[in-house]
């Protein structure tokens, strides 16, 4: 799914085949998840492939690695002509990018001294599917604030993720929607969320969940357009009823919610804010300044 036998990757300097892509298994990533990754999506546009947001993705790349004291060799704009390039080694436009910083041998709890860079990409639809999606509220929260950098994109916090998202799908569900450690909404597993109410789309406030730049798009989209924004703590009893809701996330895109623990939304997905910033962040993804501004 991911890789064929031609597929080519990054690793560490070099361009290789991905099936001959290696790594040590003393590496601290593989045992205790201290590792940084990325999600970041190219468009096919009329002037060619644009890697949405690349310079937002690897400043966080880099911020993420700085937070758990992993040493990051490259540059912000050395990262974007990289994943250029993986695009144009593997004849890609539409495509998802995966960058991963992972660290050498290092079996104790301390900083590694080493760290590797790889850098993937392959065809990949909307996290979710086009389809709207049932959701359940997690029985797991995200962690603590306090327990780890919330705003960073470590490899270890996903487990929390795995856990929530199976869950859901054990128990008949698309997809989970996590709480806090208060109990108040907090995202989903890999996406932040939304919900409309009377006119108004409400979001969970940052702290306690990763500051996504999907989500900062649909601000910016919303602020641009008139719609009203509030970011605020809220409960899963708040969203019954409510107008409709949608995920965001650059693997999602804009993914709205036919139901919340059963019961579904009050208006039909079309007649929803969601549905209109569906259309917007698409035309915004694809209307963007081409490779020329990364040069």
């Amino acid at each position: 799914m991911y890789f064929n036998d031609q597929t080519i990757a990054f690793l560490d300097g070099r361009w290789i085949k991905a099936k001959d892509a290696t790594t040590g298994l003393y590496a601290q990533t593989l045992h205790y998840g201290n590792g940084v990754f990325e999600g970041i999506r190219a468009y096919d546009t009329p002037a060619g492939p644009h890697i949405f947001e690349a310079g937002a993705h690897f400043k966080r790349l880099r911020y993420s690695a700085d937070k758990m004291h992993i040493r990051m060799h490259y540059t912000e704009e050395e990262l974007t002509d990289l994943a250029y390039q993986l695009l144009a080694q593997n004849g890609l436009t539409d495509a998802y990018i995966r960058p991963l910083v992972f660290t050498g041998p290092n079996m104790s709890l301390t900083p590694p001294e080493a760290s590797h860079l790889f850098m993937c990409a392959w065809r990949w639809g909307k996290l979710l599917g086009d389809n709207l999606v049932h959701v359940a509220t997690s029985s797991f929260c995200r962690p603590h604030p306090k327990s780890c950098f919330i705003d960073a994109k470590v490899v270890g916090h996903y487990t929390n993720s795995i856990l929530a998202t199976t869950e859901a799908k054990r128990n008949g569900f698309d997809e989970a929607l996590l709480l806090d450690a208060n109990g108040y909404v907090s995202e989903g597993p890999g996406a932040n969320f939304f919900v409309e109410r009377n006119g108004i789309l409400y979001t969970p406030p940052l702290g306690n969940i990763l500051p996504g730049i999907t989500r900062r798009n649909v601000l910016e989209i919303c602020q641009q357009v008139g719609i009203q924004v509030r970011q605020q703590h809220f409960l899963p009893e708040d969203v019954y009823g409510a107008d409709g809701a949608f995920f965001v996330g650059t693997a999602a895109e804009v993914t709205g919610l036919a139901s919340l623990d059963g019961k579904k939304f009050r208006r039909a997905w079309k007649n929803t804010f969601g549905a209109a910033i569906q259309g917007m962040y698409k035309a915004r993804v694809l209307q963007e300044e081409t490779r020329e501004a990364f040069i």
